[in-house]
């Protein structure tokens, strides 16, 4: 069972950042939240704790001290940027120690599939002194997505579909780093969400570039209807509806056609 930690930065009369109508503390809150429901609703073989749930003051020394007690395999704090640049970076601790290769190993993957949801501008995966990358005695890392004061990124971060991307990133960078294996449905229905429905196979692989371009992984399925062969681009597969609707709302923001259908195992 691999033990997460995720750290949503700030909190109660610490409001982090503030910028554009927004404070870091409840950007941070709502990413940590939906990356645990990805993780929750979507794998097994893992068990989450999060220093807060909700708006409340928490030391620093707090949260790394219950992560430590607790025997977390992995500590994740997510937070929002400022000091006027754009865009998305990671940080590990910039310190020598036993493990360093492996925590960036781990670090590297959740850093990758992040990029692969979201459109921000990538500004490299970095080192630092942050205490809680110092004092965790697990592998650990530091979100910072986007910056609260610069205007487009907030604009981003006001929209609750872009949220859910950023939250997909870590959730399923966490999946990736530690081999976390998708639930099985017992009645093995999934909620399909398909881009693109065509009669020739090369337009749909035309719609998988498009979609590929904009973060969206995707395959293709051949679907039979009254005699007529059909090439839907399947741009997510959801055990649970309401994700799937998640995906869908977002594929439409970003300009694709999609609806949703239901596919037994």
């Amino acid at each position: 069972m691999v033990k997460i930690y995720l750290d949503p930065g700030h909190g109660g009369n610490d409001p982090g950042a503030i910028g554009n109508g927004l404070y870091e503390k409840d950007v941070n809150l709502t990413i940590a939240l939906k990356t645990r429901n990805i993780l929750t609703d979507e794998y097994e073989g893992h068990d989450i704790r999060m220093s807060r749930t909700s708006d409340v003051t928490k030391s620093l020394d707090a949260r790394t001290d219950e992560a430590n007690a607790w025997g977390a395999d992995y500590y994740l704090s997510i937070h929002i940027n400022a000091g006027g640049g754009t865009g998305f970076e990671s940080y590990i601790y910039n310190g020598s120690y036993p493990g360093k290769q492996e925590t960036d190993r781990l670090r590297n993957i959740i850093h990758n599939t992040i990029m692969q949801h979201v459109d921000f501008q990538d500004r490299g995966k970095k080192e630092a002194n942050f205490h809680v990358l110092r004092e965790t005695v697990m592998p650990a890392s530091l979100t910072e997505n986007g910056f609260i004061d610069n205007p487009n990124d907030a604009e981003k971060l006001k929209s609750d579909t872009f949220l859910n991307r950023i939250a997909r990133g870590h959730a399923e960078g966490l999946a990736q780093a530690f081999n976390l294996p998708r639930k099985e449905q017992l009645d093995g229905v999934f909620y399909r969400v398909i881009a693109g429905s065509f009669l020739v196979r090369e337009n749909a692989e035309e719609q998988q570039n498009k979609l590929q371009q904009k973060g969206y992984d995707s395959f293709v399925d051949i679907f039979d209807q009254d005699g007529t062969r059909y090439f839907r681009v399947v741009a997510g597969s959801f055990t649970d509806r309401a994700n799937a609707e998640i995906r869908e709302t977002a594929l439409k923001e970003d300009g694709f056609d999609s609806f949703i259908t239901t596919y037994k195992n």
